[in-house]
């Protein structure tokens, strides 16, 4: 063995787990601050919120020679969107806390705007800042947690890889599609 491995006490071990058992996963090796965790996990999830929406609208609004390609790809975006502010939720209440789903604050809380668009290309264009608006909260929340909470990093993570799919692939949209401005 390891020198360097500390033993694992597991009479200890089996005594913590024992103890407030109500808090479920959170047990008391959880070093981060529960309360700014979960405000995080609910400003990313009211920024995955509006970016569900805006998607969506853009999906149906999309027009244009280009549109259907386009309009199919801001639908799969959309879709990935909501399984991110479901994975969000759920993190949340496993942390103890409650999912803001309310539309009164979503647009205040969100890290991103939701802007319409008029043409194609504004639809891309907006889509793409707020994926990199993303990107950049995500890699900001990931380094203030650093090793504080491993569950929550690797969630946040696996979902910063999807932004930046999305940003890849809007990216490329911008070189393929005419985006004349409104």
């Amino acid at each position: 063995m390891n020198s360097s491995i500390k033993p694992l006490d597991i009479n200890l071990l089996r005594k913590s787990a024992r103890q407030h058992m109500e808090e479920g996963a959170v047990t008391a090796g959880y070093s981060a601050d529960r309360t700014e965790v979960i405000a995080m996990l609910n400003s990313a999830l009211a920024t995955e919120l509006v970016c569900v929406l805006r998607y969506r609208r853009h999906h149906f609004m999309a027009s244009g020679i280009h549109s259907h390609a386009t309009a199919a790809e801001f639908l799969v975006h959309s879709n990935e969107e909501q399984g991110h502010a479901d994975q969000l939720a759920e993190r949340i209440v496993q942390l103890g806390g409650e999912p803001d789903f309310s539309p009164d604050s979503l647009t205040r809380r969100s890290h991103a705007e939701y802007v319409e668009g008029v043409t194609l290309g504004d639809m891309i264009r907006e889509n793409l800042v707020a994926e990199r608006i993303a990107i950049d909260s995500y890699r900001h929340a990931i380094e203030s947690l650093g090793s504080d909470d491993p569950t929550t990093c690797r969630l946040l993570e696996s979902i910063l890889a999807v932004e930046e799919e999305h940003a890849d692939e809007l990216a490329d949209l911008l070189t393929q599609v005419p985006v004349k401005s409104s």
